[in-house]
């Protein structure tokens, strides 16, 4: 496989950032996951750190170096991290449910398959236009189904982050997912919560994605749904992959991924941002370093309990 991946996650002017990304790759298999997380005081970075932790080890755990059923490991997976946020939730005793979109995506001889619940987005951009995203599990998007919002007004209406489907929660999640898709080389996926997409619109998007490296898309795309959100900034997070599959040659080889020289098993690249503390301007933050540890510690648990 050929690639450039690059990934980024703010906490904007939230307090505390409950979004999670990673991606992980073997010889022969590609994974990228984003969560964003709701709830309050741990709880969501807790639903989302175990949905993106638990995925990224359960791939490493099969990706030998390939899946056997990436559709299939998508299925059963989710739902098991699901699951492993409920089991949680039931042994903290919580009164409100943790609960965390998701938007995962494989990629695998030449095939991406991907999954979501919520309104975490996943774009494939070719030939300068969006050709394929994913379809928001939000209230204000089915009022947009149904014709009674347009586009303009969903951007702006009060009830735009709530959802219908999440992991976690009092309700089993509708997962929707796509087909097998080939990829043609300089194709973009991109992976993105509201925080990003939301400001930027998917004009914003397209522009910023086509114009340059992920290396370099990334961080301006968020610096500029940063500008645009203002004090009422959200956390944002954004996963980009451009496939070079097929590309003999390029004018820059610094940042393309080539797993070719990689082990054909146990070999794997991983990246995965783990908790963030309070934004530097906020002294009162929520949680204590105790906290974070003792919620790592639960984390771990919960993802060895349903990982076996």
């Amino acid at each position: 496989m050929k690639f450039t991946i690059f990934q980024e996650s703010r906490i904007g002017k939230r307090k505390t950032n409950q979004d999670r990304i990673a991606h992980c790759y073997s010889r022969d298999s590609l994974l990228m996951v984003l969560a964003d997380g709701m709830g309050g005081h741990l709880h969501g970075e807790v639903a989302a750190h175990i949905a993106v932790q638990y995925l990224t080890h359960v791939f490493q755990r099969e990706a030998q170096p390939v899946l056997q059923d990436p559709g299939m490991f998508l299925s059963r997976e989710i739902t098991q991290a699901h699951h492993a946020i409920v089991d949680y939730s039931l042994e903290k005793g919580l009164r409100e449910a943790p609960r965390t979109t998701l938007v995962v995506c494989i990629v695998q001889d030449g095939l991406a398959y991907w999954a979501h619940a919520g309104d975490s987005r996943l774009y494939l951009l070719r030939n300068g236009r969006i050709h394929l995203q994913t379809h928001d599990h939000s209230r204000v998007q089915l009022m947009v189904d149904q014709g009674l919002l347009d586009v303009r007004s969903a951007a702006v209406h009060p009830g735009r982050n709530r959802v219908y489907s999440c992991l976690g929660g009092t309700h089993v999640p509708q997962i929707e997912f796509s087909r097998r898709t080939p990829l043609q080389s300089g194709d973009i996926l991109a992976l993105c919560t509201d925080g990003v997409w939301g400001p930027l619109g998917n004009e914003g998007m397209l522009r910023g994605l086509t114009k340059e490296t992920p290396m370099i898309a990334v961080p301006g795309l968020l610096s500029e749904a940063e500008a645009i959100s203002g004090d009422r900034c959200d956390n944002l997070s954004l996963i980009a992959m451009a496939w070079r599959e097929g590309e003999e040659e390029s004018l820059d080889l610094t940042h393309i991924v080539s797993t070719q020289t990689m082990a054909m098993s146990n070999g794997f690249t991983t990246r995965m941002d783990s908790f963030q503390r309070a934004h530097p301007s906020k002294k009162d933050a929520d949680f204590s370093d105790d906290d974070i540890e003792q919620a790592i510690q639960e984390i771990n648990a919960a993802i060895q309990k349903f990982s076996k």
